[in-house]
């Protein structure tokens, strides 16, 4: 899609940067204002979905670990390969049975006496929103 204008004429961005600065009291130069801000649009995406953080302290670890009759590194090993949604969304339902086949098959290594049923009882009880969080979109 293409713009019907320009966002920022060069003049523009040549008058900005009279006023930034680099550490060393010398105005940046265009070039250096349009590297800047093409890097900081780059980075914006890479935000937009924060990086997944294994020992993320809002997750029981322990209580998860503890119901289903694991070690809490046990947990942490195998939900390293779970991908979960971003926070705020719901998953797909190809990601809820793809985390959920990568998930249960290596708790069950840990203690095979885990099933479907008790994983998802157990995930729902400390998952925020429940299970409703966990429901696929359409």
């Amino acid at each position: 899609m293409a713009l019907s204008r320009p966002i920022a004429s060069r003049a523009r961005i040549a008058k900005l940067a009279s006023k930034v600065y680099r550490i060393d009291g010398n105005p940046m130069k265009t070039t250096e204002i349009i590297l800047l801000a093409g890097i900081v649009g780059l980075s914006s995406g890479v935000l937009a979905e924060p990086a997944f953080l294994p020992n993320d302290p809002k997750r029981p670890v322990d209580k998860v670990a503890r119901e289903l009759n694991i070690a809490p590194e046990q947990f942490v090993a195998c939900f390293n390969n779970v991908k979960p949604a971003p926070q705020g969304t719901r998953p797909t339902a190809e990601r809820v049975h793809s985390n959920k086949a990568v998930l249960l098959s290596c708790l069950q290594q840990a203690n095979p006496d885990i099933t479907n049923d008790r994983l998802d009882a157990v995930m729902d009880r400390h998952r925020p929103g429940g299970r409703e969080a966990q429901e696929p979109i359409e």
